[in-house]
């Protein structure tokens, strides 16, 4: 079984929705690295009934994904964010080298905290 690092980002958005036993063993799994003997030794069930669980927890993150669609939205807003900082950062460029305006530069600035702040609680 391949570790997918989709799962562990959706288990991030979706994983208080699983039973407290299905989550438990994903995170062994997908964060702490532990092997299905492993998993299966500290939970005193079975290498199988281990990865049956594993199995289910995914399809049920998958399908959250699927219907909620929360962590394409992150993505997306996070992909927006960077662009916009990444273009303002470009305005203040431009207004330094050909305008010298204070107003563009002061409007450009606040964008620039707001979306470095916005990434910045995303990503804590």
């Amino acid at each position: 079984m391949a570790k997918n690092l989709e799962i562990s980002f959706l288990l991030d958005f979706y994983g208080d929705l699983l039973t407290s036993k299905q989550r438990e063993v994903i995170e062994y799994y997908y964060n702490d690295d532990l092997s299905l003997a492993e998993i299966a030794d500290n939970e005193g069930i079975t290498r199988q009934g281990v990865r049956d669980s594993i199995k289910r927890a995914e399809a049920q993150l998958l399908e959250m994904e699927q219907r909620l669609g929360l962590a394409k939205r992150f993505r997306e807003m996070n992909t927006g964010l960077e662009r916009v900082i990444e273009l303002t950062k470009e305005i203040l460029e431009y207004n330094v080298h050909y305008s010298c305006s204070p107003q563009l530069d002061s409007k450009a600035r606040e964008i620039l905290s707001i979306a470095d702040r916005l990434v910045e609680e995303s990503d804590g």
